[in-house]
């Protein structure tokens, strides 16, 4: 899938380029930039990293990956906070716009994030999510690339989401547990309380599959398109399914796509219940009611959430994203 959030050590990602956090002058020091070093092979990278020179904050500058199974890492400086008056949010933007820009320029597939600055710079984590999510968004929607990006959290806390996707999504708690789980800022971390009750799964009934001898998806999903006004790339990128994935579903290669792919479709043109309903129905799916993870697809569909907010709201609460 274009997009997806895991969790994971960024040393053991799979990706053509890595992104380091890293120091301004030509030195490494804690957290993500002294793993990347160490796993890489310090000495050699470093080598690497003295010929660049100092790199200003908000720049990236990129080097070979060494022992890393990467071709590249990009290395980025993040803004110190002080308060968010000194540019800290546009310097952290540019992280991550220059980053994207100078993986294009390599060539690179696929591209795997750190949380820049979330943590020895001292950056509010919810704001530094919502900075790396909207940018990598951006990147997605607007460029014409069939680039992998993934972003990559290891430290369980570093994850926060927003205020108003959270109450979104706290409707999925029943009433004790959201009295019990009362939490200032609306702050959810990764494997919090309150994500491992949004995780509580009831018992799916065994038939999930609806009878398949009836899917026209293909056909209804043109027809979708058409009324919405939107494009091939406008859905499958809003989708955050692969051009290729798509290609094979529009050719007739794919006769009963993936429910991810089809839930993707529903969030990406923005269905009503009844439509969602009808585009599931044409593919053979149907939003389970007895499975959590549906449930709150269906429900940040309804709300108009784009796709890589339900997959920071899934990823919260420990589902895997939503994607093809």
């Amino acid at each position: 899938m274009p997009f997806q959030i895991i969790r994971n050590d960024i040393t053991k990602v799979k990706a053509d380029a890595i992104v380091n956090t890293a120091n301004p002058e030509p030195v490494y020091g804690r957290g993500t930039d002294s793993s990347i070093y160490q796993a890489a092979g310090a000495q050699e990278l470093l080598k690497e990293r003295v010929k660049i020179g100092r790199i200003e904050r908000g720049e990236a500058k990129a080097t070979p990956a060494f022992n890393l199974d990467a071709k590249y890492i990009i290395h980025t400086v993040g803004p110190r906070w002080e308060g968010g008056k000194g540019g800290e949010l546009e310097t952290l933007r540019n992280c991550y716009k220059n980053s994207l820009k100078l993986a294009a320029e390599l060539g690179c597939g696929s591209v795997a994030f750190p949380l820049i600055a979330a943590g020895t710079y001292g950056f509010p984590k919810d704001e530094a999510l919502s900075i790396a999510m909207s940018e990598i968004s951006a990147f997605l929607m607007k460029e014409d690339s069939d680039m992998e990006i993934t972003l990559v959290v290891y430290d369980p806390t570093a994850f926060r989401l927003s205020k108003n996707l959270f109450m979104e999504i706290e409707s999925f708690i029943d009433d004790e547990d959201v009295k019990l789980a009362h939490m200032h800022d609306y702050d959810l971390p990764y494997g919090s309380n309150v994500s491992r009750r949004l995780n509580r799964r009831e018992e799916p009934p065994k038939q999930e599959f609806l009878p398949a001898s009836e899917c026209i998806f293909r056909d209804r999903l043109i027809v979708l398109m058409n009324e919405k006004g939107m494009d091939n790339t406008a859905v499958y990128k809003g989708a955050n399914v692969s051009k290729g994935a798509f290609s094979k579903i529009m050719c007739g290669d794919t006769k009963i796509p993936k429910k991810d792919a089809v839930m993707g479709f529903c969030i990406s043109m923005k269905l009503n219940r009844s439509e969602a309903a009808d585009l599931m129905a044409s593919a053979g799916w149907a939003f389970n009611p007895y499975d959590r993870r549906d449930r709150i697809i269906e429900r940040l569909l309804i709300s108009g959430k784009d796709i890589f907010e339900v997959n920071e709201a899934l990823f919260a609460a420990d589902f895997s994203c939503l994607g093809y």
